[in-house]
Parts: C-alpha cells; sequence; structure tokens
C-alpha cells in the first residue's frame, strides 16, 4: 500500500515543494503531479507521472507527441488528466517558439529552423508557413499560408504577397515541413518556389531561401544553390 502524498513530509509533497524550494528543484515527474493533483488507488500522483514519462524514455519531447486519447491509455488518467498534460506541453512548444522567433535576426537557415522546427517539424501532416521580414533580415511576422495531407499542400502566392505588403516586409523566406522525414526537395517544391521568387522581382520583395523542415534536421534551397 502507498502513502498518500498528504502523509509525505512536507518538503517532499510537490506543491510544498514548489514554494519552499523553488520550481527548478522539482523533477519532471513532480512538476506534472502538480498538473494532475491526484494519482489512482494504487499510486500517488507523482508515482503515476514517473511511469507516464517512463514510457516516453523520461523525455517530454516525447511526451508531447502522445495525443489525449494514448494518455488516457494509462490506469489513473482520464480525460481531464490528459487534457491537463497536454495543454502543458503544447504551452511550453509555444513558449520556446516565440522566445526563439521574436524579432530574431536571420542570419543562416539554421537560424529558420530553430524557430520553425518547435511549430510544424513534428506535425503529421505538411504545412507551408512564410516568415515576413524587415530589411534588417528580422522576423517581423510569420503565419502558416496552408495546410495539406501528408502528400503536399497547395500554396496561394498571391497571399503571401498580400500578406508581405501589409506588414511592410521586404524579404520572406518559405518554409514547409515533410512529415516522412525526407530531406530533399520534391518537383513540386521546385516549382512553387520558383514561382514565388519570380513573382517577388516584380513586387521588389526578396525570397531570401525555401527551408523544408523535419523533426531532426532541415534542407535549405538557398544552401543547396538552387534559389
Amino acid at each position: 500500500m502507498y502513502t498518500p502524498i498528504n502523509q509525505w513530509a512536507e518538503d517532499d509533497r510537490p506543491r510544498e515543494k514548489f514554494l519552499l524550494k523553488g520550481k527548478t528543484t522539482l523533477s519532471d515527474s513532480e512538476l506534472l503531479a502538480i498538473l494532475i493533483g491526484s494519482g489512482s488507488r494504487n499510486e500517488s500522483a507523482v508515482q503515476l507521472c514517473q511511469r507516464i514519462l517512463a514510457s516516453a524514455n523520461n523525455n517530454l519531447n516525447q511526451l508531447g507527441k502522445l495525443s489525449v486519447q494514448q494518455l488516457m491509455q494509462f490506469k489513473g488518467v482520464g480525460e481531464a488528466k490528459a487534457i491537463s498534460i497536454a495543454a502543458a506541453l503544447e504551452l511550453g512548444k509555444r513558449r520556446q517558439s516565440e522566445a526563439t522567433s521574436e524579432l530574431k535576426k536571420i542570419t543562416s537557415s539554421k537560424a529558420v529552423f530553430e524557430i520553425m522546427q518547435p511549430i510544424i517539424g513534428e506535425l503529421p501532416h505538411e504545412e507551408f508557413w512564410v516568415l515576413y521580414l524587415n530589411n534588417s533580415n528580422k522576423v517581423i511576422y510569420k503565419t502558416q499560408i496552408s495546410k495539406g495531407g501528408i502528400t503536399g499542400t497547395v500554396v496561394d502566392s498571391r497571399l503571401i504577397f498580400k500578406t508581405a505588403f501589409e506588414h511592410f516586409a521586404t524579404n520572406i523566406i518559405l518554409v514547409h515541413n515533410h512529415p516522412s522525414g525526407k530531406l530533399q526537395a520534391s518537383e513540386a517544391d521546385c516549382q512553387i518556389t520558383k514561382k514565388i521568387k519570380e513573382a517577388g522581382k516584380h513586387l521588389d520583395i526578396i525570397v531570401l531561401d525555401h527551408v523544408i523542415v523535419t523533426e531532426k534536421n532541415y534542407f535549405s534551397f538557398a544552401d543547396e544553390g538552387m534559389l
């Protein structure tokens, strides 16, 4: 029989430990335990969270890929607890994305990858995004242009340039993901890049790069001399 959290020494209880010693002293399982509030009849919230984390190799990035339905497979995790975990991990991902992209100056394709990987790197479907830059090559806006199935997405170049004018962008970077993990530009990728680049020339908006993002790596048209 396990000992309930409310019978633990005060500095061992996650909430109390958070207040007494600070958030950085808590383990990942203790932070998750605060989120879900309670465990089950046979294990504490911390023990339950240790079990959930162990299934993801104690990796928060892997845990963030689990759906609400997958989280609910753990005994003691209902819909409300599963949603709490998924929502917290999504907030963490968004915080990382905002921290890296806020008026960041683009100096390389790697900088584009660092901004976009948390947003589209792990998606099961393709999305096409555009980064809008000022004349100092700082990101002033980014947006999803289209969303498609696993085989591709349709891109409206008129919408791309309309948004560029609205935000007074002088340069743009095209970005999309390959859910397959394949780091190779397709014929369609090359055609849409050429089409948008040519349109931009007439409007004095330069296409600086087209970056294909996967979960762990990226492909840059500019780096490969394909622009």
